[in-house]
């Protein structure tokens, strides 16, 4: 039996990792999608990355299943696009990259460090008061 750790380490070593200056860089560039897989109660505490869509760890193969007749697909989920995933501090954010990576999304990358690394190094979040999984916080940084 594998530990959530060991799960985790196994994902890092398949997936792309993006860091918080380079994701400040590419964010508001037309082909980057931030999803932010963080449960509602952590994403109404910590925020959100502007223009990120919330995707709840739970339901994200729900929402990037792009098949034609999926009442839950985000079609902001765009396979052909760079995705950036990300979490609190980064497991449950390589977990979901492997996911989608598994999935057939060829450009994803999670955010080392998760939003924790994205507010200490500066940057900005968007407060939310009542996320439901699938909400875009606008605007851009």
């Amino acid at each position: 039996m594998k530990s959530f750790k060991e799960l985790i380490d196994l994902a890092n070593a398949e997936i792309d990792s993006i860091t918080t200056e380079d994701l400040a860089k590419e964010i508001n560039e037309n082909n980057v999608v931030v999803i932010d897989v963080q449960s509602k109660d952590a994403v109404e505490e910590a925020g959100m990355i502007p223009g990120a869509i919330h995707a709840e760890r739970g339901m994200l193969e729900f929402y990037a299943d792009q098949s034609e007749g999926n009442p839950f697909k985000k079609s902001e989920l765009d396979p052909n696009k760079k995705i950036v995933v990300y979490c609190g501090v980064g497991g449950q954010g390589a977990l979901s990259a492997k996911t989608l990576k598994d999935m057939g999304f060829k450009n994803v990358s999670n955010l080392k460090g998760g939003v924790k690394a994205w507010k200490n190094s500066g940057q900005k979040t968007t407060k939310v008061s009542s996320v439901k999984p699938g909400d875009t916080v606008t605007g851009k940084i």
